[in-house]
């Protein structure tokens, strides 16, 4: 059957060339904060110009439809589609793009103009592609586009839930466990997740951390020796040009009681042509160097997805994921089950399945901890452990994270466990008890070796 196509007149993704590109934030009037950097002074090798994106719909029956590049960006040629600079600067940042790809009504867009104006929005045209418009309750649009819940529920929880300013040493560096800190060198990220746990950051503007504050941040990390793995997040360090990112990295690497760095990215999510080769040859010059990352959906996991990740691995840089359990999105067992079994095809370690904070502005996205217990519960034993994650809630108040696990234990004694299974089969476990003193291994075979290891036998005296 022959389909019609309509064409979207063609927009601009920004209005004015004035305005840089690269801030997360929807208010023109923001300053940044004094001895910040923009982060269009950091991007560079720009490609020329600047394009502009047209949506085509296709008239079909939406089961048939297929949420890919194809249907919103057909004529955005490869040579475009796969720079991640120009993703980044033609993200979907105004209501007014999104409903040339999303059908939102008068109301409803009226409605996400307000929550823009105290929660942005910024998707990148590669995420936006992952997304079935037809779907409201679509869990990868549930994690990029605003929705009206953000405000209507945005009077529950905190705005720093973790207590991060209370353990921030310097400005950007966090310091909580004894011996690893957190370097928070931008709050700029590809897509402004509506579950982060930073989304008190989006009204500051987009800044990058001044040469200043950094040469702050690594005097504090060189003069204390506890410190031995320091993780760079934000934002998303990513967004920074790879040189710019060598230069710290380079110089954290020089402080010698430094032993592990780790990137805190959702690049290979989000933007997967951000891991090219010039990222991956830097990082492998710094070793070791471990990447965390963050899918929350099997249908995240691409084929771009996965050569990002692959590329990684092969610059000696093992990746691991961090998961954000989410009501509507992965709070299954079917779901993350098939979240987790997609990351091992693709070599990635599911590692933590966090509790979504109690951020302002993300109430709607979580669910009862009793869930993620289930979740763990019912992957446990149907699934090999190494594709089961570990639930982990981040206390509140600076508490640091706490695993969580079903409670397998149903008595215990002296000597005994009474355990289940993951059949619900019950078994006894004996619990062997710490002797009242250490014997020997010739005590311990025969008591009448004492004498022949030259150690006094009960009920003789040592006559030697």
């Amino acid at each position: 059957m022959k389909t019609a196509s309509v064409k979207l007149k063609r927009q601009p993704v920004y209005e004015s060339e004035k305005r840089c590109p690269e801030s997360c934030s929807n208010n023109d009037s923001e300053e940044e904060p004094p001895g910040r950097r923009s982060i269009s002074d950091d991007l560079e090798e720009e490609p020329p110009g600047r394009h502009s994106i047209c949506c085509v719909l296709t008239e079909e029956p939406p089961s048939k439809i297929a949420t890919t590049r194809y249907r919103f960006f057909r004529d955005i040629p490869d040579s475009l589609w796969n720079d991640w600079k120009w993703q980044f600067r033609n993200r979907i940042t105004r209501i007014e793009q999104l409903v040339q790809f999303i059908p939102l009504s008068i109301e409803d867009q009226a409605q996400l103009r307000l929550v823009t104006m105290r929660y942005p929005l910024s998707v990148t045209p590669y995420y936006l592609s992952l997304i079935n418009p037809d779907d409201p309750d679509d869990p990868i649009r549930k994690q990029a586009i605003p929705s009206p819940l953000e405000m209507i529920m945005g009077s529950m929880g905190l705005e720093d839930p973790l207590d991060e300013k209370r353990d921030t040493v310097v400005p950007g560096l966090v310091h909580r466990y004894p011996d690893r800190v957190l370097l928070v060198l931008t709050d700029i990220c590809p897509m402004l997740c509506r579950h982060c746990t930073r989304k008190r950051e989006w009204r500051n503007g987009g800044w990058v951390r001044s040469p200043a504050e950094v040469e702050a941040m690594l005097d504090y990390i060189s003069h204390h020796k506890s410190i031995r793995d320091v993780i760079i997040s934000g934002g998303d360090p990513l967004t920074l040009s790879t040189r710019h990112l060598e230069s710290v990295i380079s110089r954290i690497r020089k402080i010698k009681h430094v032993e592990i760095i780790r990137i805190g990215t959702r690049f290979p999510v989000v933007l997967p042509q951000r891991i090219d080769n010039e990222l991956c040859s830097m990082l492998a010059k710094y070793g070791p160097i471990w990447l965390n990352t963050h899918f929350n959906h099997v249908r995240e996991i691409t084929p771009e997805a996965a050569k990002a990740c692959d590329r990684l691995l092969r610059s000696g840089v093992p990746v691991n994921n961090q998961s954000v359990l989410l009501r509507g999105i992965n709070d299954s067992v079917e779901a993350q089950t098939k979240l987790c079994h997609g990351l091992l095809k693709i070599k990635v370690r599911p590692y933590y399945l966090f509790q979504c904070d109690e951020v302002q502005g993300t109430e709607h996205l979580r669910t009862p901890v009793e869930t993620g217990i289930k979740i763990i519960e019912g992957m446990r034993g149907h699934t090999s452990g190494l594709a089961t994650p570990t639930f982990v809630i981040d206390l509140p108040q600076s508490g640091g994270k706490v695993p969580l696990q079903p409670n397998y234990i149903l008595a215990q004694s002296e000597g005994e466990l009474v355990l289940r299974n993951y059949e619900e089969r019950v078994f006894h476990y004996r619990n062997p008890r710490t002797p009242a003193r250490t014997e020997s291994p010739v005590e311990a075979l025969c008591p009448a070796g004492r004498a022949t290891a030259g150690l006094p036998q009960e009920g003789t005296a040592n006559l030697g």
